[in-house]
C-alpha cells in the first residue's frame, strides 16, 4: 500500500507530500517547509513513522515550493531533483523573492538535474513516473504511481484550474496542451494531488475544470 501524508505549509498554503509503502521508504515531494515548527512537525512524523526518506523531488523550483530543500539536505542529506529547464530559466530563490517583492531570505542548495518526462523514481515497492508538463514553469513534471493511479500534479493542475503562467518561462496555450495530452489521458479514477488546495481527479477535471 502507499500511503500519502499532506502537510500544508508556509504562508502561501503550499501543499508537501510524503510518500511511503510498508517497507518504510519514503520519499518527500515539493518540501516547503519554511518555520521551525514546519520543520519540527516534519521530521516527527518521519521519526514516528520509522521512516527512511529516499528522494527529495520537485515538481518545479517556484519559491513556494523549495523553501524546506536546504531543511532536507541538512537534516537528512538529500539533494533536491527536478529538471534542468528549471534550474536553466527560473532565477534563484533570492531572485525570485526579490522580483516578487515577498520579504524573505532562502537558503540556497544545489539541484540535481538529472530528472526528464520519462523517468522512473524507485522506492520500496513504489515507482514514480516522471511526466513533463510545462507552462507553469520550463520542466515542471507530475509525479504519477500506476498502481494506486495517485498523480501529484504540481502547479500544473488543480481542483478547477490551473497554474498561473505570467511567471518565468510559462504558457497558458502550453500548459493546456500539456495537461490534456499528458495528464487528462490518464485513468478517470487517478486521484490528483495538486500542489496548493485540495485533491480532485482525473474525471473530475475532465468533465468540469472551465479551463479545459
Amino acid at each position: 500500500m502507499l500511503t500519502v501524508k499532506i502537510f500544508t505549509v508556509n504562508f502561501f498554503h503550499e501543499n508537501t507530500y510524503i510518500l511511503y509503502d510498508d517497507t518504510k521508504e519514503a520519499v518527500v515531494i515539493d518540501c516547503g517547509c519554511y518555520t521551525l515548527d514546519e520543520e519540527k512537525e516534519f521530521s516527527k512524523f518521519i521519526e514516528t513513522m520509522e521512516l527512511k526518506l529516499k528522494y527529495n523531488l520537485c515538481t518545479h523550483l517556484h519559491l513556494d515550493h523549495i523553501l524546506g530543500n536546504a531543511f532536507i539536505l541538512n537534516t537528512y542529506g538529500l539533494s533536491p531533483h527536478a529538471h534542468r529547464a528549471e534550474v536553466e530559466k527560473i532565477p534563484n530563490p533570492s531572485e525570485q523573492a526579490h522580483s516578487l517583492r515577498i520579504s524573505l531570505r532562502p537558503r540556497e542548495v544545489k539541484v540535481e538535474t538529472d530528472l526528464r518526462g520519462g523517468s522512473v523514481i524507485k522506492f520500496g515497492k513504489t515507482e514514480l513516473r516522471c511526466i513533463l508538463v510545462p507552462g507553469h514553469s520550463p520542466g515542471s513534471l507530475a509525479f504519477y504511481n500506476e498502481q494506486f493511479h495517485y498523480l501529484f500534479s504540481g502547479d500544473a493542475l488543480f481542483s478547477g484550474g490551473i497554474g498561473r503562467t505570467d511567471l518565468w518561462a510559462g504558457s497558458e496555450e502550453l500548459l493546456i496542451a500539456a495537461i490534456k495530452g499528458k495528464l487528462l489521458c490518464l485513468p478517470d479514477e487517478t486521484i490528483v494531488y495538486p500542489g496548493h488546495g485540495t485533491q480532485t481527479t482525473i474525471f473530475g477535471e475532465k468533465n468540469y475544470n472551465p479551463y479545459l
